[in-house]
């Protein structure tokens, strides 16, 4: 099913996001990370695409296992990192002839060792430019990415701003955002989307706090600020990971009572192939959603 009829259902969605792991093992414990997420009846989940086309195969193979095994609908990643028009061309035949229908465009984060974004010869330096391409030839729902707090690379919100709504323009059916910690940054952004005359639903990405490194390592690279009072909660008791991990866990939920109570078109969780706080969270949410 495509992700803008799931969401013009009017119903909040609840979307889980994974990466293809490096080897069968981790393949193994993903499919069972799935599995127990399968019961709460997710609306869709997604899988990234490793920088400059790294998991390009696994990315295909994983989407359509998931799709066509697990009965979740799923949405691939697709970057312009690394890719001349006709391999992603061709990792959009691929996709359609295993039955996706959902299709996250991003222009994709330099590669590593690498601080600025050079365009493949024969490829697409901009997003909008990859949505535009996916449009003319394939028939899928697009999604894009769009940055509450400004993207790291853009020298103001407007400008940050101005670059979505060209990406939206070019044809995208909905946005997923970078994930945030403040809710208001999120209100703030959504109101002035919809000022720029972008018309489509925003979902909100979360990421519960799991580790203080592996977070102040996350939002160095996203650009994204962790609230000073949540930043000295966590750190007060980094030494303890079943403490930060309840802390996170319980921000994250208030932020998602929140944001639902905002009318919120969906709630996104990045969960780096864990289950168990995703999981407390969405079963919290929707007991509450039914009582």
């Amino acid at each position: 099913m495509r992700i803008s009829a799931l969401l013009a259902s009017g119903k909040p969605t609840f979307s889980f996001e994974f990466f293809p792991p490096k080897d069968d093992a981790g393949f193994e414990q993903l499919y069972k990370t799935i599995a127990s997420l399968k019961t709460l009846s997710p609306s869709f989940v997604s899988v990234t695409y490793g920088a400059g086309g790294s998991t390009r195969r696994k990315t295909v193979d994983l989407v359509a296992r998931i799709k066509n095994e697990s009965g979740i609908e799923a949405m691939a990643h697709l970057t312009c990192v690394g890719a001349t028009r006709e391999e992603l061309a061709g990792v959009l035949d691929e996709l359609a002839a295993a039955g996706i229908e959902n299709v996250l465009a991003l222009r994709g984060d330099p590669p590593a060792g690498s601080d600025r974004f050079v365009p493949t010869e024969g490829g697409f330096a901009h997003a909008n430019q990859l949505v535009e391409f996916v449009r003319r030839g394939h028939a899928f729902c697009l999604g894009v990415a769009g940055y509450p707090e400004g993207h790291p690379e853009t020298p103001d919100r407007t400008t940050d701003l101005g670059n979505l709504k060209r990406k939206v323009d070019a044809g995208a059916d909905f946005v997923i955002t970078q994930l945030f910690f403040d809710n208001d940054d999120f209100l703030r952004f959504r109101e002035a989307a919809v000022r720029a005359g972008i018309g489509v639903p925003i979902i909100a990405g979360i990421m519960p706090v799991l580790s203080v490194a592996q977070i102040k390592r996350f939002t160095t690279m996203c650009g994204a600020r962790i609230p000073r009072d949540l930043l000295r909660r966590i750190e007060a008791v980094e030494d303890d990971p079943e403490a930060v991990r309840h802390i996170g866990m319980y921000h994250a939920t208030k932020q998602c009572e929140e944001l639902l109570a905002e009318q919120v078109a969906g709630i996104h969780f990045y969960t780096l192939n864990r289950s168990t706080a995703t999981r407390a969270i969405c079963q919290y949410l929707l007991a509450e959603r039914e009582g």
